[in-house]
């Protein structure tokens, strides 16, 4: 497969996730939630997760009305499925993973390398790490909200 096919795929997954988002939805039993905005998009997301021992049982995600570009849903669409039914400290390292990739390292696994060429958009590197930021808050049980604003590791 050639470069431009590549990028096509990837494309074509993000403008997937957005139009069907998957987990789209609030899981009433969540024991974790978070909130995330970005400001500078408009980006709104909340986030619901249910942590049964040490793992993901369930998660979902919600944004408001127009409130999520197609980069940050596509994002929060992919993240749950890539964590629904993991360990957490296997979510957590993901979070890791897909945040070093958005910083210029290596591609993170599977569908996640779609957002590799985001990079190429500084302005919306923000947009794909909101949910994965909302994560990483809810599994630790923080409970004010995340900002691409104020948080330093965006």
């Amino acid at each position: 497969m050639t470069s431009p096919d590549l990028g096509e795929l990837y494309q074509q997954t993000i403008l997937d996730h957005n139009r069907n988002p998957r987990n789209f939805r609030r899981v009433v039993s969540a024991n974790r939630t978070a909130e995330g905005h970005n400001p500078l998009c408009g980006d709104r997301i909340q986030l619901y997760v249910q942590v049964e021992g040490d793992a993901i049982a369930d998660i979902g995600f919600q944004m408001p009305q127009g409130a999520g570009c197609a980069i940050s849903k596509a994002s929060a669409s992919l993240m749950t499925g890539a964590v629904k039914g993991k360990p957490v400290a296997d979510a957590e390292e993901l979070f890791r993973s897909f945040r070093d990739m958005l910083a210029g390292g290596a591609p993170a696994p599977g569908k996640l390398a779609a957002f590799a060429g985001v990079r190429a958009f500084p302005s919306r590197i923000k947009c794909a790490n909101l949910a994965w930021h909302a994560l990483h808050a809810a599994l630790q049980n923080r409970a004010e909200p995340v900002s691409t604003e104020s948080a330093g590791d965006f």
